[in-house]
Protein backbone atom coordinates (compact mmCIF):
# COMPACT_ATOMS: atom_id res chain seq x y z
CA UNK A 1 0.00 0.00 0.00
CA UNK A 2 1.79 3.69 -0.91
CA UNK A 3 1.98 5.85 1.24
CA UNK A 4 0.36 8.96 1.80
CA UNK A 5 1.17 11.81 0.82
CA UNK A 6 2.18 14.68 2.77
CA UNK A 7 0.44 18.43 2.70
CA UNK A 8 0.78 21.43 4.12
CA UNK A 9 -1.63 23.34 6.85
CA UNK A 10 -2.37 25.20 4.17
CA UNK A 11 -3.35 22.74 1.40
CA UNK A 12 -5.52 21.33 4.31
CA UNK A 13 -7.72 24.73 4.50
CA UNK A 14 -7.88 24.89 1.24
CA UNK A 15 -9.84 21.45 1.11
CA UNK A 16 -12.14 22.03 4.33
CA UNK A 17 -13.19 25.70 2.56
CA UNK A 18 -13.75 23.51 -0.79
CA UNK A 19 -15.66 21.10 1.39
CA UNK A 20 -17.90 23.86 3.02
CA UNK A 21 -18.28 25.06 -0.49
CA UNK A 22 -19.65 22.29 -2.02
CA UNK A 23 -22.23 21.51 1.00
CA UNK A 24 -23.51 25.56 0.31
CA UNK A 25 -24.16 25.01 -3.21
CA UNK A 26 -21.88 27.81 -4.11
CA UNK A 27 -21.97 28.39 -8.78
CA UNK A 28 -18.63 28.80 -10.07
CA UNK A 29 -16.70 28.05 -6.96
CA UNK A 30 -16.66 31.65 -5.51
CA UNK A 31 -14.75 31.54 -2.14
CA UNK A 32 -17.14 32.22 0.88
CA UNK A 33 -13.97 33.97 2.76
CA UNK A 34 -13.26 37.69 1.77
CA UNK A 35 -10.48 37.57 3.82
CA UNK A 36 -8.20 34.41 1.99
CA UNK A 37 -5.58 34.84 -0.96
CA UNK A 38 -7.40 32.72 -3.40
CA UNK A 39 -10.49 35.14 -2.90
CA UNK A 40 -8.75 38.08 -3.15
CA UNK A 41 -7.15 36.39 -6.33
CA UNK A 42 -10.55 35.59 -8.04
CA UNK A 43 -11.99 38.59 -6.64
CA UNK A 44 -8.92 40.18 -9.06
CA UNK A 45 -10.14 37.73 -11.96
CA UNK A 46 -13.20 38.81 -12.43
CA UNK A 47 -12.27 41.97 -12.18
CA UNK A 48 -10.32 41.60 -15.05
CA UNK A 49 -12.41 39.13 -17.19
CA UNK A 50 -15.64 39.60 -19.36
CA UNK A 51 -18.29 37.18 -19.46
CA UNK A 52 -19.70 35.90 -22.65
CA UNK A 53 -22.85 37.47 -22.31
CA UNK A 54 -21.12 40.77 -22.27
CA UNK A 55 -18.67 40.45 -24.98
CA UNK A 56 -19.72 43.39 -26.49
CA UNK A 57 -17.49 45.11 -24.45
CA UNK A 58 -13.59 44.95 -23.87
CA UNK A 59 -13.22 45.04 -20.12
CA UNK A 60 -16.21 45.24 -17.61
CA UNK A 61 -14.82 45.93 -13.79
CA UNK A 62 -17.17 44.36 -11.09
CA UNK A 63 -16.93 47.01 -7.97
CA UNK A 64 -18.31 46.95 -4.54
CA UNK A 65 -18.37 42.88 -4.08
CA UNK A 66 -20.47 41.80 -0.97
CA UNK A 67 -19.29 38.88 0.78
CA UNK A 68 -20.58 35.76 -0.34
CA UNK A 69 -22.12 33.87 3.22
CA UNK A 70 -23.96 31.26 0.78
CA UNK A 71 -26.99 31.86 -1.20
CA UNK A 72 -29.88 33.80 -0.38
CA UNK A 73 -33.54 33.06 0.15
CA UNK A 74 -35.21 31.81 -3.70
CA UNK A 75 -31.04 31.06 -4.65
CA UNK A 76 -30.27 35.12 -4.89
CA UNK A 77 -26.89 36.01 -5.14
CA UNK A 78 -25.43 38.41 -2.78
CA UNK A 79 -23.66 40.22 -5.58
CA UNK A 80 -26.27 39.92 -8.85
CA UNK A 81 -26.34 43.69 -8.09
CA UNK A 82 -22.94 44.58 -8.35
CA UNK A 83 -22.15 48.18 -10.53
CA UNK A 84 -20.57 46.94 -13.80
CA UNK A 85 -18.95 49.51 -15.15
CA UNK A 86 -15.94 48.95 -18.12
CA UNK A 87 -12.87 49.20 -17.26
CA UNK A 88 -9.90 50.77 -18.50
CA UNK A 89 -6.63 49.12 -20.26
CA UNK A 90 -2.91 48.60 -18.62
CA UNK A 91 -1.64 50.68 -21.11
CA UNK A 92 -4.36 53.64 -20.74
CA UNK A 93 -3.66 54.14 -17.07
CA UNK A 94 0.00 54.08 -17.94
CA UNK A 95 -0.46 56.79 -20.34
CA UNK A 96 -2.10 58.34 -18.30
CA UNK A 97 -0.03 58.19 -14.81
CA UNK A 98 3.15 59.38 -17.25
CA UNK A 99 0.79 62.72 -18.31
CA UNK A 100 -0.34 63.22 -14.69
CA UNK A 101 3.63 63.57 -13.60
CA UNK A 102 4.38 65.77 -16.96
CA UNK A 103 1.88 67.96 -18.06
CA UNK A 104 1.46 71.30 -16.36
CA UNK A 105 -1.97 72.39 -14.76
CA UNK A 106 -3.75 75.28 -16.80
CA UNK A 107 -6.52 77.06 -15.02
CA UNK A 108 -9.59 77.04 -16.35
CA UNK A 109 -12.15 80.19 -16.36
CA UNK A 110 -15.49 81.07 -15.20
CA UNK A 111 -16.47 80.30 -19.26
CA UNK A 112 -15.13 76.87 -18.88
CA UNK A 113 -17.26 76.31 -16.39
CA UNK A 114 -20.50 76.36 -18.11
CA UNK A 115 -21.78 73.09 -18.55
CA UNK A 116 -24.59 72.50 -21.93
CA UNK A 117 -26.68 69.51 -21.49
CA UNK A 118 -26.60 68.79 -24.89
CA UNK A 119 -22.81 68.42 -25.16
CA UNK A 120 -23.17 65.42 -22.34
CA UNK A 121 -26.15 63.39 -24.08
CA UNK A 122 -26.28 64.46 -27.62
CA UNK A 123 -30.45 64.45 -28.10
CA UNK A 124 -31.28 61.96 -30.78
CA UNK A 125 -28.34 59.83 -30.67
CA UNK A 126 -28.14 56.18 -29.41
CA UNK A 127 -27.41 57.63 -25.99
CA UNK A 128 -30.38 56.38 -24.57
CA UNK A 129 -31.40 53.95 -21.70
CA UNK A 130 -32.64 50.47 -21.92
CA UNK A 131 -36.18 50.32 -22.07
CA UNK A 132 -38.30 46.86 -21.17
CA UNK A 133 -39.35 44.73 -24.02
CA UNK A 134 -42.80 43.82 -24.36
CA UNK A 135 -44.20 40.74 -22.70
CA UNK A 136 -47.31 39.22 -21.78
CA UNK A 137 -48.24 36.66 -18.92
CA UNK A 138 -49.22 33.83 -21.83
CA UNK A 139 -44.66 34.05 -21.81
CA UNK A 140 -42.92 31.96 -19.28
CA UNK A 141 -40.36 33.38 -16.91
CA UNK A 142 -37.48 32.01 -18.85
CA UNK A 143 -38.75 33.24 -22.23
CA UNK A 144 -38.77 37.04 -20.47
CA UNK A 145 -35.58 36.85 -19.17
CA UNK A 146 -34.36 35.62 -22.23
CA UNK A 147 -35.76 38.07 -24.16
CA UNK A 148 -34.85 40.95 -21.57
CA UNK A 149 -30.66 40.20 -21.46
CA UNK A 150 -31.10 39.58 -25.81
CA UNK A 151 -32.55 43.14 -26.28
CA UNK A 152 -30.02 44.55 -23.52
CA UNK A 153 -27.07 42.98 -25.16
CA UNK A 154 -28.43 45.13 -28.45
CA UNK A 155 -28.56 48.47 -26.46
CA UNK A 156 -24.97 47.73 -25.66
CA UNK A 157 -24.12 47.06 -28.84
CA UNK A 158 -25.58 50.18 -30.53
CA UNK A 159 -24.27 52.16 -28.08
CA UNK A 160 -20.54 50.34 -28.24
CA UNK A 161 -20.58 50.76 -32.41
CA UNK A 162 -21.55 54.40 -32.28
CA UNK A 163 -18.92 55.68 -29.46
CA UNK A 164 -15.36 54.64 -28.67
CA UNK A 165 -15.04 53.35 -25.47
CA UNK A 166 -12.40 56.91 -24.67
CA UNK A 167 -15.26 58.51 -25.86
CA UNK A 168 -17.96 57.27 -23.57
CA UNK A 169 -18.24 57.87 -20.10
CA UNK A 170 -18.77 55.13 -17.38
CA UNK A 171 -22.27 53.49 -17.13
CA UNK A 172 -24.28 50.77 -16.25
CA UNK A 173 -23.92 47.50 -17.93
CA UNK A 174 -25.43 45.14 -14.74
CA UNK A 175 -28.71 44.06 -16.31
CA UNK A 176 -30.08 43.19 -13.12
CA UNK A 177 -29.57 46.55 -11.61
CA UNK A 178 -31.66 47.96 -15.06
CA UNK A 179 -34.60 45.83 -13.72
CA UNK A 180 -34.47 47.47 -10.66
CA UNK A 181 -35.76 51.15 -12.42
CA UNK A 182 -38.13 49.01 -14.40
CA UNK A 183 -40.24 47.84 -11.91
CA UNK A 184 -39.89 51.30 -9.46
CA UNK A 185 -41.02 53.12 -12.87
CA UNK A 186 -43.70 50.52 -13.18
CA UNK A 187 -45.16 50.62 -9.62
CA UNK A 188 -44.88 53.99 -9.37
CA UNK A 189 -47.45 57.61 -9.80
CA UNK A 190 -44.75 60.16 -9.41
CA UNK A 191 -41.04 60.15 -10.19
CA UNK A 192 -38.86 62.07 -8.44
CA UNK A 193 -35.04 62.46 -10.04
CA UNK A 194 -32.42 63.33 -7.59
CA UNK A 195 -29.62 65.77 -9.07
CA UNK A 196 -26.83 66.95 -7.30
CA UNK A 197 -27.12 71.06 -7.76
CA UNK A 198 -23.33 71.51 -8.47
CA UNK A 199 -23.42 69.18 -11.42
CA UNK A 200 -27.61 68.77 -12.02
CA UNK A 201 -26.82 68.31 -16.02
CA UNK A 202 -24.54 65.68 -15.07
CA UNK A 203 -27.91 63.41 -13.17
CA UNK A 204 -30.10 64.31 -15.83
CA UNK A 205 -31.00 62.00 -18.76
CA UNK A 206 -32.94 63.49 -21.17
CA UNK A 207 -34.01 60.03 -22.25
CA UNK A 208 -35.40 59.35 -18.77
CA UNK A 209 -37.32 62.05 -19.25
CA UNK A 210 -39.34 61.73 -22.46
CA UNK A 211 -39.74 58.18 -21.72
CA UNK A 212 -41.74 59.20 -18.00
CA UNK A 213 -43.75 61.99 -19.37
CA UNK A 214 -44.04 60.63 -22.84
CA UNK A 215 -44.47 56.77 -23.05
CA UNK A 216 -45.33 56.26 -19.43
CA UNK A 217 -47.53 59.71 -18.96
CA UNK A 218 -46.31 59.77 -15.35
CA UNK A 219 -45.66 63.22 -13.93
CA UNK A 220 -41.88 63.77 -13.22
CA UNK A 221 -40.57 66.13 -9.77
CA UNK A 222 -37.06 67.10 -10.45
CA UNK A 223 -35.56 67.52 -7.32
CA UNK A 224 -32.36 69.83 -6.89
CA UNK A 225 -30.66 68.33 -3.88
CA UNK A 226 -27.58 69.38 -1.77
CA UNK A 227 -28.46 73.33 -2.25
CA UNK A 228 -26.20 73.97 -0.01
CA UNK A 229 -23.26 73.41 -1.38
CA UNK A 230 -24.15 76.08 -4.22
CA UNK A 231 -24.08 79.75 -4.20
CA UNK A 232 -27.90 80.49 -4.32
CA UNK A 233 -28.10 82.46 -7.53
CA UNK A 234 -26.54 79.61 -8.94
CA UNK A 235 -28.87 77.28 -7.70
CA UNK A 236 -32.00 79.91 -8.93
CA UNK A 237 -29.88 79.78 -12.25
CA UNK A 238 -30.43 76.01 -12.80
CA UNK A 239 -33.67 76.40 -11.64
CA UNK A 240 -34.70 78.50 -14.71
CA UNK A 241 -32.44 76.81 -17.07
CA UNK A 242 -34.72 73.60 -16.56
CA UNK A 243 -37.57 75.41 -16.66
CA UNK A 244 -37.43 76.92 -20.22
CA UNK A 245 -35.60 73.40 -21.74
CA UNK A 246 -38.44 71.01 -20.00
CA UNK A 247 -41.66 72.64 -19.32
CA UNK A 248 -43.34 69.61 -18.01
CA UNK A 249 -41.07 69.06 -15.32
CA UNK A 250 -42.05 70.23 -11.19
CA UNK A 251 -38.94 71.75 -9.99
CA UNK A 252 -38.18 70.87 -6.42
CA UNK A 253 -35.06 72.22 -4.07
CA UNK A 254 -33.79 70.06 -0.81
CA UNK A 255 -31.55 69.96 1.14
CA UNK A 256 -31.00 66.76 3.35
CA UNK A 257 -29.15 68.05 5.97
CA UNK A 258 -29.26 71.77 6.36
CA UNK A 259 -26.96 73.95 8.56
CA UNK A 260 -27.33 74.47 11.97
CA UNK A 261 -27.90 78.48 12.01
CA UNK A 262 -26.10 78.55 15.29
CA UNK A 263 -22.40 80.08 14.96
CA UNK A 264 -20.16 77.17 16.05
CA UNK A 265 -18.80 77.19 19.43
CA UNK A 266 -15.58 75.41 18.24
CA UNK A 267 -14.19 76.66 14.97
CA UNK A 268 -12.72 72.92 14.61
CA UNK A 269 -16.27 71.81 14.25
CA UNK A 270 -16.75 73.35 11.18
CA UNK A 271 -16.11 70.98 8.67
CA UNK A 272 -17.44 68.01 10.61
CA UNK A 273 -20.12 66.08 9.06
CA UNK A 274 -23.52 68.33 9.91
CA UNK A 275 -25.55 64.79 10.99
CA UNK A 276 -22.53 64.72 13.56
CA UNK A 277 -23.84 67.81 15.13
CA UNK A 278 -26.95 66.65 16.34
CA UNK A 279 -30.87 65.40 15.22
CA UNK A 280 -30.88 66.99 11.74
CA UNK A 281 -33.03 64.66 9.40
CA UNK A 282 -36.55 66.41 10.62
CA UNK A 283 -34.83 70.07 9.74
CA UNK A 284 -34.27 69.37 5.87
CA UNK A 285 -35.28 71.59 3.58
CA UNK A 286 -37.55 71.02 1.16
CA UNK A 287 -40.56 68.53 1.86
CA UNK A 288 -43.15 71.42 2.08
CA UNK A 289 -42.37 72.14 -1.57
CA UNK A 290 -42.65 69.04 -2.34
CA UNK A 291 -45.69 68.16 -0.78
CA UNK A 292 -46.93 71.18 -3.06
CA UNK A 293 -45.89 69.78 -6.34
CA UNK A 294 -47.24 66.03 -5.20
CA UNK A 295 -50.51 67.84 -4.79
CA UNK A 296 -50.75 69.88 -7.77
CA UNK A 297 -50.17 66.51 -9.48
CA UNK A 298 -52.70 64.47 -7.86
CA UNK A 299 -55.33 67.10 -7.82
CA UNK A 300 -57.27 65.80 -5.10
CA UNK A 301 -57.30 62.31 -6.05
CA UNK A 302 -55.14 61.19 -2.91
CA UNK A 303 -55.68 62.76 0.49
CA UNK A 304 -52.54 64.16 1.67
CA UNK A 305 -53.49 66.07 4.92
CA UNK A 306 -52.05 63.44 6.91
CA UNK A 307 -48.60 64.81 5.12
CA UNK A 308 -48.92 68.27 5.83
CA UNK A 309 -49.91 67.13 9.44
CA UNK A 310 -46.57 65.44 9.73
CA UNK A 311 -44.51 68.24 8.27
CA UNK A 312 -46.02 70.32 10.62
CA UNK A 313 -45.19 68.29 13.65
CA UNK A 314 -41.67 67.59 12.32
CA UNK A 315 -40.88 71.58 12.11
CA UNK A 316 -42.38 72.23 15.51
CA UNK A 317 -40.16 69.47 16.70
CA UNK A 318 -36.96 69.76 15.29
CA UNK A 319 -34.50 70.27 17.21
CA UNK A 320 -30.53 70.69 17.27
CA UNK A 321 -27.64 68.26 19.35
CA UNK A 322 -25.23 70.04 21.64
CA UNK A 323 -22.78 69.92 19.16
CA UNK A 324 -21.22 66.51 21.43
CA UNK A 325 -21.27 64.19 18.28
CA UNK A 326 -22.91 61.31 19.94
CA UNK A 327 -26.34 61.23 19.05
CA UNK A 328 -28.00 58.15 17.96
CA UNK A 329 -30.25 58.32 14.76
CA UNK A 330 -31.97 54.86 15.12
CA UNK A 331 -35.30 55.56 16.41
CA UNK A 332 -35.91 53.07 19.27
CA UNK A 333 -38.76 51.07 17.21
CA UNK A 334 -37.79 48.38 14.44
CA UNK A 335 -36.82 49.36 10.94
CA UNK A 336 -40.24 50.23 9.14
CA UNK A 337 -38.69 49.57 5.61
CA UNK A 338 -40.15 46.62 3.41
CA UNK A 339 -37.38 45.42 1.58
CA UNK A 340 -38.19 43.66 -1.45
CA UNK A 341 -34.67 42.11 -2.50
CA UNK A 342 -36.90 38.81 -3.54
CA UNK A 343 -39.58 40.24 -6.01
CA UNK A 344 -39.74 38.88 -9.11
CA UNK A 345 -39.23 41.96 -10.81
CA UNK A 346 -39.76 40.25 -14.92
CA UNK A 347 -43.60 39.14 -13.97
CA UNK A 348 -44.81 41.89 -12.23
CA UNK A 349 -47.75 44.11 -13.88
CA UNK A 350 -46.11 46.65 -16.51
CA UNK A 351 -46.75 50.72 -15.44
CA UNK A 352 -49.01 51.95 -18.11
CA UNK A 353 -51.79 49.33 -17.54
CA UNK A 354 -51.48 49.80 -14.23
CA UNK A 355 -54.11 51.92 -11.70
CA UNK A 356 -53.14 54.95 -10.28
CA UNK A 357 -53.38 55.74 -6.96
CA UNK A 358 -54.50 52.54 -5.90
CA UNK A 359 -56.74 52.18 -2.21
CA UNK A 360 -55.82 55.81 -2.11
CA UNK A 361 -51.98 55.55 -1.50
CA UNK A 362 -49.45 57.67 -4.27
CA UNK A 363 -46.56 56.07 -4.72
CA UNK A 364 -43.10 57.81 -4.92
CA UNK A 365 -40.17 56.50 -6.98
CA UNK A 366 -36.79 58.18 -5.73
CA UNK A 367 -34.25 57.54 -9.03
CA UNK A 368 -31.45 59.03 -10.03
CA UNK A 369 -27.41 58.90 -10.28
CA UNK A 370 -25.44 56.83 -7.39
CA UNK A 371 -24.33 59.46 -4.70
CA UNK A 372 -26.75 62.51 -5.51
CA UNK A 373 -28.81 61.78 -2.13
CA UNK A 374 -31.82 59.06 -2.96
CA UNK A 375 -31.59 57.56 0.57
CA UNK A 376 -30.68 60.74 2.05
CA UNK A 377 -33.94 62.33 1.24
CA UNK A 378 -36.04 59.80 1.73
CA UNK A 379 -34.31 60.26 5.76
CA UNK A 380 -35.47 63.69 5.52
CA UNK A 381 -38.91 63.15 4.77
CA UNK A 382 -39.60 60.53 7.01
CA UNK A 383 -37.45 62.80 9.84
CA UNK A 384 -35.05 59.97 10.95
CA UNK A 385 -32.87 57.48 9.44
CA UNK A 386 -35.02 54.78 8.04
CA UNK A 387 -32.60 53.46 4.55
CA UNK A 388 -28.75 53.50 5.58
CA UNK A 389 -27.05 55.70 3.39
CA UNK A 390 -23.49 55.33 2.38
CA UNK A 391 -20.70 57.48 0.32
CA UNK A 392 -20.00 54.36 -2.08
CA UNK A 393 -21.93 54.37 -5.10
CA UNK A 394 -23.61 50.99 -5.36
CA UNK A 395 -24.67 50.79 -1.56
CA UNK A 396 -28.62 50.41 -2.51
CA UNK A 397 -28.36 47.25 -4.46
CA UNK A 398 -32.48 46.96 -4.25
CA UNK A 399 -34.75 49.17 -4.23
CA UNK A 400 -36.89 49.48 -0.97
CA UNK A 401 -40.07 50.78 0.00
CA UNK A 402 -41.61 52.73 2.98
CA UNK A 403 -44.79 54.54 4.12
CA UNK A 404 -44.49 58.11 4.79
CA UNK A 405 -47.89 58.24 6.11
CA UNK A 406 -50.96 55.85 5.17
CA UNK A 407 -51.82 57.27 1.97
CA UNK A 408 -47.71 58.10 0.78
CA UNK A 409 -45.63 55.62 0.07
CA UNK A 410 -41.94 56.21 -1.01
CA UNK A 411 -39.79 53.66 -2.88
CA UNK A 412 -36.15 54.02 -2.96
CA UNK A 413 -34.26 52.96 -6.17
CA UNK A 414 -30.52 51.95 -6.62
CA UNK A 415 -28.45 54.89 -8.47
CA UNK A 416 -27.96 53.97 -12.27
CA UNK A 417 -25.30 55.61 -14.04
CA UNK A 418 -26.65 56.47 -18.00
CA UNK A 419 -24.41 56.54 -20.60
CA UNK A 420 -23.15 60.11 -21.82
CA UNK A 421 -19.91 61.68 -23.35
CA UNK A 422 -19.06 63.13 -19.73
CA UNK A 423 -15.58 63.24 -18.91
CA UNK A 424 -14.76 60.16 -16.81
CA UNK A 425 -12.85 62.46 -14.39
CA UNK A 426 -16.07 64.35 -13.53
CA UNK A 427 -17.86 61.75 -13.47
CA UNK A 428 -15.33 60.51 -10.03
CA UNK A 429 -15.66 64.02 -8.82
CA UNK A 430 -19.02 63.99 -9.11
CA UNK A 431 -19.25 60.25 -6.80
CA UNK A 432 -20.50 58.43 -9.55
CA UNK A 433 -17.27 55.95 -9.22
CA UNK A 434 -15.98 54.73 -6.51
CA UNK A 435 -12.81 56.45 -5.52
CA UNK A 436 -11.84 53.38 -3.30
CA UNK A 437 -11.44 51.42 -6.65
CA UNK A 438 -9.89 53.93 -9.04
CA UNK A 439 -7.64 52.73 -10.68
CA UNK A 440 -5.64 56.25 -11.52
CA UNK A 441 -6.73 58.54 -9.40
CA UNK A 442 -3.90 61.82 -10.42
CA UNK A 443 -6.04 62.84 -13.51
CA UNK A 444 -9.14 63.53 -11.51
CA UNK A 445 -6.95 65.46 -9.25
CA UNK A 446 -5.67 67.59 -12.42
CA UNK A 447 -9.22 67.81 -13.62
CA UNK A 448 -10.20 69.48 -10.15
CA UNK A 449 -7.35 71.43 -9.72
CA UNK A 450 -7.56 72.89 -12.72
CA UNK A 451 -11.14 74.55 -11.74
CA UNK A 452 -10.56 74.91 -8.02
CA UNK A 453 -7.55 77.01 -6.60
CA UNK A 454 -6.24 73.24 -5.16
CA UNK A 455 -2.80 74.57 -3.72
CA UNK A 456 -4.17 78.06 -2.31
CA UNK A 457 -7.05 76.84 -0.70
CA UNK A 458 -4.89 73.72 1.03
CA UNK A 459 -2.09 75.92 1.46
CA UNK A 460 0.43 73.67 -0.17
CA UNK A 461 3.75 73.73 -0.85
CA UNK A 462 4.99 72.46 -4.08
CA UNK A 463 7.83 69.81 -3.39
CA UNK A 464 10.62 71.37 -5.36
CA UNK A 465 10.22 74.34 -3.95
CA UNK A 466 13.21 75.56 -1.20
CA UNK A 467 10.92 78.08 0.04
CA UNK A 468 7.61 78.22 0.93
CA UNK A 469 7.12 81.37 -1.22
CA UNK A 470 9.01 80.36 -4.09
CA UNK A 471 6.31 79.33 -7.51
CA UNK A 472 6.69 76.62 -9.45
CA UNK A 473 4.58 74.92 -11.98
CA UNK A 474 2.06 72.73 -10.62
CA UNK A 475 1.21 69.26 -12.19
CA UNK A 476 -1.39 66.77 -10.67
CA UNK A 477 1.22 64.45 -9.28
CA UNK A 478 2.60 67.50 -6.95
CA UNK A 479 -0.38 68.10 -5.90
CA UNK A 480 -0.60 64.59 -4.43
CA UNK A 481 2.86 64.41 -3.50
CA UNK A 482 2.94 67.91 -1.46
CA UNK A 483 -1.01 67.00 -0.20
CA UNK A 484 0.91 63.66 1.19
CA UNK A 485 3.62 65.45 2.63
CA UNK A 486 1.05 68.13 4.74
CA UNK A 487 -0.48 65.29 5.98
CA UNK A 488 1.93 62.87 7.08
CA UNK A 489 0.91 60.42 4.34
CA UNK A 490 4.09 57.67 3.71
CA UNK A 491 4.45 54.23 2.46
CA UNK A 492 4.51 51.29 4.38
CA UNK A 493 8.11 49.64 3.30
CA UNK A 494 10.25 52.81 2.11
CA UNK A 495 8.26 55.48 3.98
CA UNK A 496 8.11 57.76 0.83
CA UNK A 497 4.94 60.27 0.24
CA UNK A 498 1.90 57.71 -0.52
CA UNK A 499 0.92 59.77 -3.87
CA UNK A 500 -2.24 57.54 -4.40
CA UNK A 501 -3.75 57.76 -0.75
CA UNK A 502 -3.23 61.85 -1.08
CA UNK A 503 -5.44 61.87 -4.17
CA UNK A 504 -8.07 60.05 -2.71
CA UNK A 505 -8.47 62.12 -0.19
CA UNK A 506 -8.27 64.77 -2.39
CA UNK A 507 -11.20 63.39 -4.12
CA UNK A 508 -13.24 62.38 -1.03
CA UNK A 509 -12.94 66.24 0.08
CA UNK A 510 -14.67 66.88 -3.67
CA UNK A 511 -17.23 64.62 -2.98
CA UNK A 512 -18.03 65.59 -0.12
CA UNK A 513 -18.61 69.53 -1.06
CA UNK A 514 -15.52 70.20 0.84
CA UNK A 515 -13.80 71.41 -2.16
CA UNK A 516 -16.73 72.75 -4.02
CA UNK A 517 -16.56 71.86 -7.92
CA UNK A 518 -19.74 73.72 -9.00
CA UNK A 519 -20.62 73.84 -12.99
CA UNK A 520 -22.93 76.55 -14.15
CA UNK A 521 -25.76 77.11 -16.82
CA UNK A 522 -25.18 78.12 -20.35
CA UNK A 523 -24.45 82.08 -20.13
CA UNK A 524 -24.55 82.47 -16.08
CA UNK A 525 -21.38 84.44 -16.05
CA UNK A 526 -22.51 87.05 -18.19
CA UNK A 527 -26.13 87.16 -16.21
CA UNK A 528 -24.55 86.67 -12.76
CA UNK A 529 -25.62 90.16 -11.63
CA UNK A 530 -29.11 89.44 -12.43
CA UNK A 531 -28.94 86.25 -11.09
CA UNK A 532 -27.31 87.43 -7.44
CA UNK A 533 -30.19 90.62 -7.38
CA UNK A 534 -32.69 87.84 -7.87
CA UNK A 535 -36.12 88.05 -5.56
CA UNK A 536 -35.79 83.97 -5.29
CA UNK A 537 -31.72 84.32 -4.86
CA UNK A 538 -32.63 86.84 -1.61
CA UNK A 539 -35.23 83.83 -0.54
CA UNK A 540 -33.08 81.36 -0.81
CA UNK A 541 -30.15 83.14 1.38
CA UNK A 542 -33.05 83.53 4.18
CA UNK A 543 -34.65 79.80 3.50
CA UNK A 544 -30.91 78.04 4.04
CA UNK A 545 -30.35 80.73 6.88
CA UNK A 546 -26.90 81.99 5.97
CA UNK A 547 -26.90 85.54 5.31
CA UNK A 548 -23.36 85.39 6.60
CA UNK A 549 -20.97 82.43 5.64
CA UNK A 550 -17.76 82.05 7.34
CA UNK A 551 -15.28 81.53 4.68
CA UNK A 552 -12.40 82.09 6.71
CA UNK A 553 -13.33 79.70 9.30
CA UNK A 554 -13.72 77.22 7.01
CA UNK A 555 -10.53 77.67 4.85
CA UNK A 556 -8.16 77.67 7.51
CA UNK A 557 -10.36 74.37 8.81
CA UNK A 558 -9.66 72.40 5.43
CA UNK A 559 -6.12 72.98 5.39
CA UNK A 560 -5.79 71.14 8.87
CA UNK A 561 -8.55 68.30 8.21
CA UNK A 562 -5.98 66.02 6.27
CA UNK A 563 -6.01 64.29 9.81
CA UNK A 564 -9.44 63.63 10.23
CA UNK A 565 -10.37 62.91 6.08
CA UNK A 566 -7.12 61.04 4.99
CA UNK A 567 -8.55 57.95 6.32
CA UNK A 568 -7.47 54.39 4.23
CA UNK A 569 -10.46 54.24 1.55
CA UNK A 570 -10.81 49.86 2.00
CA UNK A 571 -13.13 48.85 -0.95
CA UNK A 572 -14.85 46.65 0.91
CA UNK A 573 -15.98 48.74 3.49
CA UNK A 574 -19.15 50.96 3.49
CA UNK A 575 -19.67 53.66 5.09
CA UNK A 576 -22.68 54.69 6.25
CA UNK A 577 -24.50 57.89 6.93
CA UNK A 578 -21.40 60.01 4.96
CA UNK A 579 -23.86 60.06 1.42
CA UNK A 580 -24.07 63.65 1.11
CA UNK A 581 -23.41 65.62 4.40
CA UNK A 582 -22.30 68.80 3.33
CA UNK A 583 -19.68 70.54 5.02
CA UNK A 584 -18.46 73.83 3.23
CA UNK A 585 -20.26 76.99 3.09
CA UNK A 586 -21.30 78.34 -0.72
CA UNK A 587 -19.70 81.78 -1.76
CA UNK A 588 -16.93 81.20 0.41
CA UNK A 589 -13.43 80.51 -0.72
CA UNK A 590 -14.02 77.18 -1.03
CA UNK A 591 -16.30 77.39 -3.95
CA UNK A 592 -15.37 77.43 -7.69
Amino acid sequence: MPRKKPFSVKQKKKQLQDKRERKRGLQDGVRSSSNSRSGSRERREEQTHTSDAESVTRHIRRLNRQPSQGLGPRGYHPNRYRLHLEGDSREEVERRKRAAREQVLQPVGAEGLELDIREVYQPGSVLDFPRRPPWSYEMSKEQVMSQEERSFQEYLGKIHGAYTSEKLSYFEHNLETWRQLWRVLEMSDIVLLITDIRHPVVNFPPALYEYVTGELGLALVLVLNKVDLAPPALVVAWKDYFHQHYPQLHIVLFSSFPRDPRPPQDPSSVLKKSRRRGRGWTGALGPEQLLRACEAITVGKVDLSSWREKIAGDVAGATWGDGSGEEEEEEEDGPAVVVEQQTDSAMEPTGPTRERYKDGVVTIGCVGFPNVGKSSLINGLVGRKVVSVSRTPGHTRYFQTYFLTPTVKLCDCPGLVFPSLLPRQLQVLAGIYPIAQIQEPYTAVGYLASRVQVQALLHLRHPEAEEPSAEHPWCAWDICEAWAEKCGYKTAKAARNDVYRAANSLLQLAVDGRLSLCFHPPGYNEQKGTWESHPETTALVVWQGRVQPAGEEEEEELSSSCDNDGEDQDADKDREGDEDAPTSTPGSSLAA
